[in-house]
């Protein structure tokens, strides 16, 4: 049995103690409600410990009283009272336990602290998690008694200065209780009402009842520590209602339950729609973390990748390694394999509701299906898991969305490649020169309109060993190219007048062009422009006009349709000399209508006055043909 004296002892804290209490009550913690988080997680240990001492061992003070948490306030006195029924502490447990700081060393753990190490075996302890009180306390007294039936009561007293006093205390009671007196600051914690708040917040799950008052103010059953096969759907909408206010039921919702190779407790939720509007929490992406059921932080964002950062959920791990505060997670080997089940989790479940329910998973694309983008625009060793879940519209489905696999079943046995378009909008893509032998061939190209379709394409290289082509490269090779161009009609423009065309566009061109040249590929559209070099800077380009104030138009090689009716028309007009202005403007146009269908243009509306000029030559030419 621990000794005992029948005198008040006053101990004084060693100089570093005192640091270190300043410290924990200015530096560490971020948000002055955690303290009643701490003192509960305390009296919890305390109730979980005096749960497995009643296992083996009959000799206990008040074996019959409920085990439970009360909090009591006295708002004219600006006081708390944290109680429980838990395990108790005699004398010499209470200098122990208390003291903790003092009797581990506190040069040593200053020098842990300062060198951002976790102190061994220290959070959860009786101990330092407790001095967060004094962020709100003036005066702290906590009077306890053990279970043992010879011991007695105890109190210890500390303004969490330069010492603390112990007193021997009247209770009759086993367990611990807390009397916080209150600084004038913190006067609101001596409110029922904010009180229940911070217990439905931060411990809403602890396993024992939580009294505010003579009311039970928190759930216990923590659904996710249930097996899935207890839960029942209305049960996951119903939480995910609580955790999010969203009124609208969750698209998929994931429950993991695992011990190896590290323990986890989670549910996931993939909401249903991105913008959830004003109700929508606020305070950042992120799950909430909770280690034993007590919650750390509100939004952890390093245990899901940032490209799914839309998920909601809560994850449960006690082998999280936390800091001295319980606020901050430290990042290592266990966070990473946390992450890695994670996000394989939802993957999979993605991958699941693919399968299983397709019109779900469009309605994830349409809302989520950037997030999936970007993660493979910035993973490129992770874009294995992703790609499989992108959709497209396509040549062959602009009213549809198709998967890369359906893209590679239809393809003709001679297609070795996956044809791409970049572009600004559908509507712009789709009127692409680029697209005309493609469509005479029936070959599928994909259609990327995102503005972050550019970045994910430097990492998305080939599919089912099947490489990507833009179909602006400068050197595509496409099957029965030469055997087309000998097979048309003879309505081409001949090789002089073409050769002093050509000469004309370089004139009016000039540096904007790196060359002109005659196309092979084009039937129904005059022209086009292809990139002077294939390569992931070409696939920026469009990003960079958005982001970049300087930006200047890559310079391009242009392709002349030798065969379309404006070709052979402005070939007439150089060759009889007729009107060389408008042969000026409209090559001019020319040029400037392929900027835009490229998603190029810098100034779009600097081609309104030509066109202006265009319109007004025609409606000239109208009236004088009627005047005949």
């Amino acid at each position: 049995m621990a000794s005992e004296t029948s005198k008040q002892e006053s101990m004084t804290f060693r100089t570093e103690v005192r640091q270190l209490l300043n410290i924990l009550a200015n530096s560490l913690y971020t948000d002055r409600e955690i303290f009643l988080r701490e003192l509960i997680s305390n009296a919890s240990d305390a109730l979980n410990r005096i749960q497995f001492e009643m296992l083996t061992n009959r000799d206990i003070l008040d074996p019959d009283v409920e085990l439970a948490i009360h909090i009591d306030v006295d708002e004219e006195a600006k006081t708390l009272t944290i109680s429980d029924t838990g395990i108790g502490m005699n004398h010499d447990e209470l200098i122990e336990n208390l003291g903790t700081i003092a009797h581990s060393g506190a040069k040593d753990f200053l020098q842990q602290l300062e060198d951002g190490q976790r102190p061994a075996d220290i959070i959860g302890q009786f101990g330092v998690g407790f001095y967060s009180v004094f962020t709100v306390a003036d005066e702290v007294v906590v009077t306890t008694r053990s279970y043992r039936p010879a011991d007695t009561g105890w109190s210890w007293v500390s303004k969490g200065e330069n010492d603390f006093t112990l007193t021997p205390a009247e209770k009759a009671e086993r367990g611990t209780e807390i009397l916080v007196k209150l600084k004038d600051d913190a006067s609101e914690f001596a409110s029922t009402w904010r009180l229940e708040q911070i217990v439905k917040k931060h411990s809403n799950y602890v396993s024992f009842p939580i009294y505010v008052g003579d009311k039970v103010a928190n759930q216990q059953t923590a659904l996710w520590r249930k097996s899935p096969s207890q839960v029942e759907d209305k049960e996951y909408e119903d939480f995910y209602r609580q955790l999010t206010l969203d009124f609208e039921a969750p698209l998929l919702n994931i429950h993991l339950v695992t011990d190896a190779p590290v323990d986890i407790r989670s549910i996931l939720f993939i909401p249903k729609k991105r913008d959830r509007g004003l109700l929508q929490q606020q305070g950042g992406e992120g799950l909430r973390l909770y280690s034993k059921k007590v919650l750390i932080q509100e939004h952890f964002k390093d245990l899901l990748p940032e490209y799914l950062r839309f998920v909601e959920g809560i994850v449960d791990s006690q082998d999280l390694p936390l800091n001295i505060s319980r606020e901050t997670v430290q990042s290592n080997r266990i966070v990473r394999q946390i992450q890695k089940a994670l996000t394989g989790r939802v993957l999979k479940s993605l991958r699941e509701l693919m399968d299983e329910k397709p019109e779900d998973y469009i309605m994830f694309w349409q809302e989520f299906g950037y997030f999936i983008k970007e993660g493979i625009a910035t993973n490129p060793f992770g874009q294995d898991d992703l790609t499989s879940l992108l959709r497209f519209q396509t040549t062959n489905s602009e009213e549809s969305l198709v998967s890369l696999d359906e893209y590679v079943e239809r393809m003709p046995e001679s297609q070795a490649k996956i044809y791409y378009i970049l572009g600004d909008s559908l509507n712009a893509v789709s009127r692409s020169p680029h697209l005309d032998y493609f469509r005479d061939h029936n070959l599928e190209v994909l259609y990327l309109v995102d503005p972050l379709d550019g970045f994910m394409m430097q990492n998305l290289r080939e599919y089912q060993e099947k490489a990507f082509q833009n179909v602006d490269d400068p050197d595509i090779e496409l099957p029965e190219v030469e055997k087309e161009a000998e097979e048309k009609p003879e309505t081409r423009v001949e090789e002089t007048d073409f050769g002093h065309l050509i000469m004309r566009f370089k004139d009016v061109l000039g540096e904007r062009v790196k060359d002109v040249r005659e196309s092979h590929l084009l039937t129904d559209s005059p022209c086009r422009l292809v990139s002077a070099e294939s390569g992931p800077e070409r696939d920026l380009q469009r990003v960079r006009r958005l982001i970049e104030k300087d930006y200047e138009v890559p310079v391009k090689i242009l392709e002349i349709n030798r065969g379309h009716p404006l070709v052979r028309n402005l070939a007439y007009l150089i060759r009889s000399g007729a009107n060389g202005p408008l042969v000026d403007s409209t090559i001019e146009q020319l040029f400037e209508n392929l900027l835009l269908l490229e998603g190029l243009h810098p100034n779009p509306a600097k081609m309104v006055p030509r066109i202006q000029t265009f319109l007004e030559a025609a409606l000239q030419h109208s009236e004088a043909e009627e005047t005949e």
